[in-house]
């Protein structure tokens, strides 16, 4: 009874004959794919949403003490501002941190020689310690109390 009313309008309409060609969209490369994906990581962390809905200055500017203005990159005392180059500086840093645990990773590929086993995990660690102690000081600059005791 229901394949008889599902089956009604092809009855009554006749799907014309064409013929389709099929196509494929080739399948990118595995490093094209990482390509696309850090630098959406890099965008999304960098806070591109928050540039294009708040519009914040590339740059701030503060007045010294002999009434001069001075560039400032980072937005003093508010964690949940920034400009648009302390974005980019952060968000570089995070990638710089995410692509050494991505080469801390590589270490473990079969066929490598210890010496490059070594400089690997020498590469990785260096790249994971600069991005966490310079975020940590960029932290100290956003709020000089920063886990202060």
């Amino acid at each position: 009874m229901i394949e008889t009313l599902y089956n009604l309008p092809f009855h009554i309409l006749v799907p014309p004959n064409i013929k389709v060609r099929r196509f494929s969209i080739p399948m990118p490369s595995p490093m094209a794919v990482f390509s696309v994906i850090l630098f959406s990581y890099f965008l999304v962390t960098g806070g591109i949403i928050y540039d294009v809905i708040v519009e914040p200055p590339s740059l701030g500017a503060t007045v010294d003490e002999h009434g001069h203005s001075r560039p400032v990159a980072f937005m003093p005392y508010r964690v949940n501002g920034q400009y648009i180059m302390e974005g980019l500086a952060s968000s570089f840093l995070f990638t710089v941190g995410g692509l050494g645990f991505i080469i801390m990773d590589q270490t473990h590929t079969p066929g490598k020689t210890n010496l490059n086993r070594l400089l690997l995990t020498a590469m990785g660690f260096i790249f994971i310690l600069v991005s966490f102690f310079t975020t940590w000081l960029f932290m100290r600059m956003k709020l000089p109390s920063y886990l202060q005791p």
